[in-house]
């Protein structure tokens, strides 16, 4: 049965040999016409419809990317319930975002973790995070497990002037003190 199968779609066609003498047909120039950008190798015009206004240049300019957005581990209550009951993380330990990264859990620290409500949980259990959706909160508390929001730290940029001041006051303080 196998033996008589046959693929009708793909017959055996052998390829063009290009370049191959002017009696095969695509001898000399290959079937690329004569000289030209087009006829070179390693030449593609992306995005060019022959002078046409191509597509990226008709459709109008939408939105932006905001270049300040946090981006958060975010995890559901049904999802940390599912962790516990495989045994990848024990009701004792408090659920961190280094936690999650170092049982291969999460792939990236990011930002964070975000816990949301979706879903029941039955276990109690202490999470630490930087965000958490009320309804999570509440659901969490009920079971008399515990949350820790904590703030996510922001990074503060000093001038190389402002350093100098700084290590000028510092050395101040320390004369003073003597």
């Amino acid at each position: 049965m196998l033996n008589t199968l046959q693929n009708l779609k793909k017959k055996k066609i052998s390829k063009k040999r290009l370049g191959r003498g002017i009696g095969s047909g695509k001898g000399k120039t290959s079937g690329r016409g004569h000289k030209g950008q087009k006829s070179r190798s390693g030449v593609a015009i992306k995005g060019f419809e022959g002078g046409q206004m191509p597509l990226y240049r008709r459709l109008p300019k939408r939105g932006f990317v905001n270049i300040f957005k946090k981006n958060f581990n975010i995890f559901n209550l049904s999802q940390i319930q599912s962790l516990l009951d495989k045994k990848k993380i024990e009701e004792k330990e408090e659920i961190t975002n280094e936690l999650l990264l170092k049982k291969n859990i999460i792939k990236k620290k990011l930002n964070g973790l975000k816990i949301l409500g979706k879903g029941e949980i039955k276990t109690k259990i202490s999470i630490q995070a930087i965000k958490a959706s009320k309804n999570a909160v509440k659901k969490i508390d009920k079971i008399g497990g515990k949350i820790n929001i904590i703030k996510l730290e922001k990074k503060v940029k000093i001038k190389d002037s402002d350093k100098k001041n700084i290590n000028e006051n510092e050395l101040n303080k320390e004369k003073k003190e003597k």
